[in-house]
């Protein structure tokens, strides 16, 4: 969960009914300059909280790594991240398939969902988005939070990258809606599921129906709505 250091006091002044000045913690948000063998990438607009997770993620879902094994070294300092790859691969396009037989009751989506929405720096500053990382029986692998969802669900996937986790066997859960850039993010991990309580894109749609992945959608206690490839929900089989 987020630390310290992601949140700051700032002043403020409210107004209801009279004003009144104050100071309120808000979301640390700062600029991550990557630097792939001294040549700058990028710089990720974040939150800093698994800075080191986020650039694993981040490289693997623009295809800049295949492999955890692909990276020789990264330093982290000053909202620099310095990566020294053993050799720059140009990864192709083609999009992901997912190979995974993992199936999920619809209690685990319930849980998983849940989980990720207990954010006490979210009740405080209504300003993160959350991910989440799991295995059969919402066992939870990684929860990460951050001001962008792409984000969390990139230190989800670093965190699942450096521990070695075998995704084909783990579903996510998400914050917000569900773009083409989720999915692809996902597949490329071979992750096969994601949960959430928003709804996904008419091209998320599309693309997840193409590549074997599973969208489920509006996620509440009381039903849910899968967008493709409902045959990984266990109910619906």
């Amino acid at each position: 969960m987020l630390e310290d250091k992601s949140l700051v006091w700032v002043e403020c002044t409210k107004v209801n009914g009279k004003t009144i000045k104050t100071k309120e913690r808000v979301v640390t948000e700062i600029g991550l300059s990557i630097l792939i063998n001294e040549k700058q990438l990028a710089v990720a607009m974040i939150t800093p909280t698994l800075e080191k997770e986020f650039v694993v993620g981040y490289l693997f879902g623009q295809r800049v790594i295949q492999r955890i094994t692909d990276i020789s070294s990264i330093n982290i300092e000053n909202n620099i991240a310095n990566v020294t790859l053993h050799q720059i691969k140009h990864s192709g396009k083609d999009l992901p398939i997912i190979h995974s037989n993992f199936r999920v009751h619809r209690e685990d989506i319930v849980e998983g969902v849940k989980a990720i929405l207990k954010s006490k720096i979210f009740a405080e500053t209504q300003a993160v988005h959350s991910a989440g990382l799991f295995k059969q029986g919402t066992e939870i692998i990684c929860i990460a939070e951050d001001i962008g969802r792409h984000n969390a669900l990139d230190k989800v996937i670093g965190y699942g990258l450096l521990k070695g986790i075998d995704f084909a066997n783990t579903f996510v859960t998400s914050t917000g809606r569900q773009p083409v850039e989720m999915v692809l993010r996902c597949g490329n991990a071979n992750i096969p599921i994601i949960a959430t309580k928003g709804v996904p894109t008419t091209l998320a749609v599309k693309i997840a129906q193409t590549i074997g992945f599973t969208i489920v959608g509006l996620v509440r206690k009381e039903g849910m709505t899968v967008y493709s490839n409902s045959v990984r929900m266990i109910e619906l089989r």
